[in-house]
């Protein structure tokens, strides 16, 4: 009898012929500069721990004070008896860091994705989405059942007026119920595989024009862009003119967890009837205590959010000395571009070996024939730390052909 799961089996097969196939590595350290990756000691160049708070000695004593008095688990979803005061202090220190009314804790960015457009939108409502938009997002909107669904070419204002000016004649008849159709416009802050910003000031022009509403994911830009790394909306002096902001908690605060942000009495429409938020656990204790020192940290100095732009700028001009395409990106995610997905895989494989820990990214997470390595340079990086990097870059790009 055959095996129904087979065809899974043969996928797999299939992907490692292409390159294609992720090869997981084991980390046995915590997370810095350096980092033990399948038991050897390597530079860590593919974190999205941008500000090293991931190992930060104050967030680490935070866990241990909050573990010894709440204990590590909340024993119940946040509606029953699962909401701990610190997730409370969390959220109102998350609205002020944010500069919104109110904030609503979640148990990761992809889960915010989901309960910031699951939760007010259904199958009648139009979504209007960037092209290169996270995946969270995507399934964002089709876990929604949103039938009218429109992509706008990567950041192409002209683009996302035509299809803005579609779903308004579409809103001009009702939804099923007789309620008007709801509009919107869906954007990452920061492109995470490109690095590049949304326009956002002329996103929320257009979106106001036409009657839609604004939504950014700003996973990338929090910790990043802004007044002390507040983000994308700070960035471009926006504060509420977007109506849905969301965020990840597992990069620039290096810890886990998600948070939608806007006006209170959104945020409370949400903490009502988000079914992430009312079917499942909130975060541990340890997250939450270490996620509050985090953002106490942001609050009280921009010192890491400089230094890791400084790495970055540094990083950059040395891959173009270097000969390297590092495509159009706006922040310190650098992608050195390689196009084909065996050829990124190689390149990895050999920067290891050198110990310098960068790996590929490709299909899905890329087109086919876009694959690059995504380089992350953070606040736990000196100098001598990114010399190593780009030494081992220009011995293998020579090595491969990839530079001269």
């Amino acid at each position: 009898m055959n095996d129904p799961l087979d065809k899974f089996y043969k996928v797999i097969e299939d992907m490692k012929a292409k390159g294609l196939y992720n090869n997981i590595r084991t980390i046995s350290s915590p997370q810095g500069a350096y980092l033990v990756a399948n038991d050897k000691k390597v530079l860590n160049l593919c974190s999205n721990n941008y500000l090293g708070l991931a190992a930060n000695e104050r967030l680490v004593a935070a866990v241990r004070k909050a573990v010894d008095e709440h204990g590590v688990g909340t024993g119940a979803v946040r509606t029953l008896s699962g909401t701990i005061d610190l997730h409370i202090k969390l959220e109102e220190e998350l609205a002020v860091f944010k500069k919104v009314e109110a904030a609503l804790l979640v148990q990761s960015g992809y889960i915010a994705n989901i309960v910031a457009i699951q939760t007010i939108m259904d199958k009648d409502d139009i979504a209007i989405s960037d092209a290169l938009n996270h995946a969270s997002i995507i399934d964002a909107i089709r876990v929604s059942g949103i039938k009218n669904k429109f992509i706008y070419k990567h950041a192409d204002m002209g683009e996302l007026e035509l299809r803005l000016q579609e779903a308004k004649k579409l809103a001009e008849s009702k939804k099923e119920d007789g309620s008007d159709r709801l509009i919107l416009v869906v954007t990452d802050g920061v492109f995470s595989m490109d690095g590049d910003i949304a326009p956002l000031p002329e996103i929320v022009r257009l979106a106001k024009q036409y009657g839609a509403i604004t939504m950014v994911d700003d996973a990338h830009g929090e910790g990043v862009l802004g007044d002390h790394g507040r983000g994308i909306v700070d960035h471009f002096h926006l504060h509420g003119q977007v109506d849905v902001e969301v965020g990840t908690l597992s990069k620039a605060f290096g810890v886990i967890g998600g948070v939608v942000a806007g006006k209170k009495e959104l945020i409370e429409y949400y903490r009502q009837k988000a079914r992430p938020f009312l079917f499942s656990t909130g975060l541990t204790v340890a997250d939450t205590a270490a996620l509050r020192e985090g953002v106490k940290i942001l609050m009280e100095s921009d010192e890491l959010v400089k230094k890791v732009w400084e790495n970055a700028k540094y990083l950059k001009n040395g891959f173009t000395k270097l000969g390297f395409d590092t495509g159009k990106s706006e922040t310190p995610i650098t992608p050195v571009m390689l196009g084909d997905e065996n050829l990124a895989k190689d390149f990895s494989i050999k920067l290891f070996e050198l110990g310098v820990y960068a790996t590929p990214i490709k299909f899905p997470m890329v087109p086919l024939g876009k694959a690059r390595l995504r380089v992350m340079p953070s606040a736990s990086h000196e100098k001598a730390d990114l010399d190593v990097g780009l030494k081992a870059f220009e011995e293998v790009g020579k090595e491969l052909g990839v530079v001269k």
